[in-house]
């Protein structure tokens, strides 16, 4: 015969297993901010005893002037990733398209871009399209550059969402006599909107900083910013060193409000 229990004995013990876990979740946050924070110190105590030191006072002098540049690369890299979202469903569609001519202007498209080099794009959409007379001021290029080659990435990734929709839904929206041009505006595009949201996060932290690459060009961002108050004062490693923090902050900070709206979008799935 069963012993009976005694009353609340299983939460008593659910809730000592929810305490257990709970001291593990806070002992392993400990040990890894811990972790981090001897690293770094081990890392700043490396660039201070270099043969030169490293010059604290280089840095606070010119952080101001160094820091407005970030402000330039946040804004090129966010209306770089619009226009690049844009030109990602153009082509995806172009990539989903029964007419030959799209499906080649798209799938060209998509080709040119993955096979060239970023740099390259950005000289040629500053340099070569001046000499046959179209001339982009300097911001307009490096902008136009980005976003002309991360669309062209973001193509496959839209293309890849919109064929995740389950196709019984667009079967039932054609069932009930939608026509087609609603069907993908109403009932598809939503739903793949959705699936590659996580995508579209991943690739503006990654055009934070390529952007990085358009200060060949002129544009006054993070680095051009960096390199232009380093080399004069022939302090070029310490404001290197400041605009790499400066690159790591930013992406933390997108990284971490990307894997907050991923958590709720996923509370919206459940």
């Amino acid at each position: 015969m069963a012993l009976p229990t005694q009353p609340g004995s299983a939460d008593l013990i659910l809730g000592e297993v929810r305490r257990a876990h709970r001291r593990q979740r806070v002992s392993f946050r400990l040990q890894f901010i811990a972790t981090w924070v001897v690293l770094i110190l081990g890392l700043v105590a490396i660039l201070a005893s270099g043969r030169r030191g490293f010059d604290l006072e280089f840095v606070q002098e010119w952080a101001p002037f160094i820091l407005n540049g970030a402000t330039t690369t946040v804004i090129v890299s966010l209306v770089s990733i619009v226009v690049a979202v844009v030109l990602a469903g153009l082509g995806a569609l172009g990539r989903l398209s029964t007419n030959p001519i799209l499906f080649g202007v798209a799938s060209l498209y998509v080709s040119l871009v993955r096979g060239t080099p970023l740099i390259v794009q950005i000289f040629f959409a500053y340099l070569a399209l001046a000499e046959v007379g179209i001339v982009l001021p300097i911001l307009v290029a490096g902008i136009s550059a980005l976003a002309f080659n991360y669309g062209a990435y973001m193509t496959e990734v839209f293309r890849a969402g919109i064929q995740a929709v389950p196709r019984g839904q667009r079967e039932a929206a054609q069932a009930l006599g939608m026509p087609e041009r609603f069907v993908m505006r109403r009932i598809v595009l939503p739903q793949a909107i959705r699936i590659v949201v996580p995508a579209i996060g991943n690739e503006f932290i990654a055009m934070i900083k390529d952007s990085a690459l358009i200060s060949t060009i002129g544009v006054t961002e993070l680095l051009w910013r960096a390199q232009a108050a380093g080399r004069p004062q022939v302090r070029i490693f310490e404001a290197l060193v400041f605009a790499a923090l400066v690159y790591w902050v930013l992406t933390m900070i997108f990284s971490f409000a990307q894997g907050r709206l991923e958590k709720r979008m996923a509370k919206g799935d459940r």
